[in-house]
Parts: C-alpha cells; sequence; structure tokens
C-alpha cells in the first residue's frame, strides 16, 4: 500500500506517518508539508508543497490512500489566510484526487463541526452545521457539505470521515501553546502545584484522544474496505474542571461563560491571546462523542485515557516539548523515528 499523508508534520500527522511505518502492509509513505522536516521514519519521503497552490496530482498519483489532515489554525485576526488553507486547500486536494483516482481518501474532520449540544453524548447521526461564528466551526462545518457532495459525484471514491475530540501528545506541547495560547504563557504554569487556584469556565467539559490512539484509528480504517462515512474518536472520561484541577494541583474556582469569552475576547483583540471569544463560545457548546461505531466495527480501542493525554500535554508545555518538525518544533539536529 502507498500511502500519502498531507500536513504530515503536524500534530496528527506524525503520529499517522509513525502508526502507517509500523504497518507491515504500508510499503511507501510520502509525507507532505509546506516545510520539510528534519525528521527520518521508515518507509517515508517528506515532500515540501502547499495545498493552496502547489501541483497536487503528482503527488497522488499511484496512491492506494490519501490521508488529507493539513489544515492552519492561525492567524485567528486574518480568517481569509486560514480559509484559503483549510478550505480552498482541501477542495484542491479532493479535486486532485478525484482526477488521479485515489481509490481510499481519509478526511480528518472534528468534534467541532458538531452542531451545539453542550452536555450531551452524540452519535455521527448529529448535525454538522457547527457555530457559524468560529471561524474554524464555520470552516469545518463547510468541509462536511463539501464532502456530501464530493461522496455523491464520486461513488467510486471511499470517504472515511474521522471526527476526533481535543487531541494531544507531548511532542505537539510547544505547537499548541503557541497557537491557542500565544508567546505570553509561561511554562511553569502548567507544573503541578504552580498556581494554588485557576479560573475556569463554567460547564467546562470535553474529551481527549492521544495522537497516537487517533492515528491508529486511520490506520485501521485505511485497511478497513466497508468502511465509508464519519467516525467518532475519543477517549473516556470526559474531562472537567475538577479533572483539570486534580491534573495541575490547583482549586479551580467558576467562572460565568460571558465573563470568560469577554476576558478571552479582549486579551485576543490586544493580540495577547491567539483564541478568540468565538473559539470559546465553540469549545463551551461542543458535545462529547459515542464512539460505539469504531470501536464495534474496527475494534479501536485507545490506550490512553483522555486525562492522560491532557497530562502528557501539561508535562510537555512545563519542559517546552516538541519534534523536529517546523510545527511541532524547531530543534538543531536529525531525530530518528520509528
Amino acid at each position: 500500500m502507498r500511502v500519502v499523508v498531507i500536513g504530515a508534520t503536524g500534530n496528527i500527522g506524525t503520529s499517522v506517518v509513525r502508526a502507517l511505518a509500523a504497518d507491515p502492509q504500508v510499503e511507501q509513505i510520502v509525507g507532505v508539508a509546506r516545510r520539510l522536516p528534519d525528521l527520518y521514519v521508515p518507509k517515508t519521503t517528506f515532500v515540501a508543497a502547499d495545498v493552496r497552490t502547489s501541483a497536487l496530482e503528482p503527488l497522488l498519483a499511484d496512491a492506494d490512500a490519501l490521508v488529507q489532515l493539513a489544515w492552519a489554525f492561525q492567524p485567528t485576526h486574518r480568517p481569509i489566510e486560514t480559509w484559503e488553507v483549510n478550505v480552498l486547500g482541501t477542495l484542491r486536494v479532493l479535486q486532485a484526487a478525484a482526477n488521479v483516482g485515489v481509490p481510499t481518501i481519509a478526511y480528518a474532520s472534528s468534534v467541532g463541526a458538531y452542531s451545539p449540544a453542550p452536555g450531551d453524548t452524540v452519535d455521527e447521526s448529529w448535525p454538522t452545521h457547527s457555530l457559524p461564528t468560529a471561524a474554524y466551526g464555520r470552516e469545518k462545518a463547510y468541509l462536511e457539505r463539501v464532502l456530501d457532495t464530493f461522496e455523491m459525484r464520486h461513488p467510486e471514491l471511499r470517504v472515511v470521515r474521522i471526527r476526533p475530540s481535543f487531541v494531544f501528545q507531548r511532542e505537539a506541547a510547544s505547537e499548541q501553546a503557541r497557537v491557542f495560547a500565544g508567546p505570553l504563557l509561561p511554562r511553569w504554569v502548567t507544573r503541578p502545584g504552580a498556581l494554588p487556584v485557576i479560573p475556569l469556565p463554567t460547564g467546562l467539559r470535553f474529551q481527549a484522544v492521544h495522537a497516537a490512539d487517533l492515528a491508529e484509528a486511520f490506520r485501521l480504517l485505511l485497511h478497513a474496505a466497508d468502511a465509508r462515512g464519519a467516525y467518532n474518536v475519543a477517549s473516556e472520561p470526559i474531562i472537567d474542571r475538577a479533572t483539570i484541577g486534580g491534573l495541575l494541583g490547583a482549586r479551580t474556582v467558576p467562572v460565568p461563560q460571558r465573563l470568560a469569552r469577554w476576558a478571552v475576547g479582549a486579551a485576543w483583540r490586544v493580540h495577547v491571546s491567539r483564541s478568540d471569544a468565538e473559539l470559546l463560545r465553540l469549545f463551551l457548546s461542543l458535545p462529547t462523542l459515542d464512539t460505539t461505531k469504531i470501536r464495534g466495527e474496527l475494534g479501536w480501542a485507545p490506550k490512553h485515557s483522555g486525562p492522560a493525554a491532557l497530562a502528557e500535554l501539561f508535562e510537555g508545555i512545563a519542559e517546552g516539548a516538541g519534534a523536529a518538525t517546523a510545527p511541532l518544533h524547531e530543534p538543531t539536529g536529525p531525530v530518528t523515528v520509528g
């Protein structure tokens, strides 16, 4: 099997490439990213390309499967730029895949595509209209409609949408702190006991999945010839204020959601925070995910709990952890994986 992974050097991409490299049925991996990594992974050739402008058909020719992961979270102050990468870029990827006839396409959607249902657990049939005031949700929901049309026009291709919860791992700590919090976040704040009290919004509850467990879901779905449509991926248990307080050794203080949104919005407007108030509103409106489908059909079972994945992220932030790729980190010297 020859697999092309677009967005191969980010949080999810590096884990997907590693999982595929360990699979004896995968003979060749092409990892596509805007900037070449200083990274070695068995069976993998990294190629520099931009989903907005590069010729994609030559990269996808003779591929047995495509994994589309390319996504830009920033700059939130310039949403046209993220739209060009996330929406228009994905449209170009899908068209190129159809042009050369890639038989299997796996696309990374998100829990953020789902329509608001705070406190509820939903399966894959729940509407995916997201919260259109948040750029991230608007883009994910738009692409769900794109895929609806794409599947109808190309029934000969097998299209799988994976809708994961929040994805954490130690290697992505520097990236996620930089992308969502900003440069002013002190690393030490995520050390257990560093802060005695932490304010958190009321109603906070979400799921997480370790990047390695999500990568395994992608690997299984690539091999499952009958698998089509959407699959939720998340680990248990649900994370709430008490969970976060326990991980950080701190007492949590509930903050009204309106006040929390105002504070985040004010910080975003003066460029102190890289997450805006609407992204927080989306976060607090998310449902939790029923993963019965992927567990039953594919036998997927995570090796890490959601809180364990979050604890790994906190530890990584405190230690400045990263990897030898531009999105995750830029250390000197090569890194061998696998």
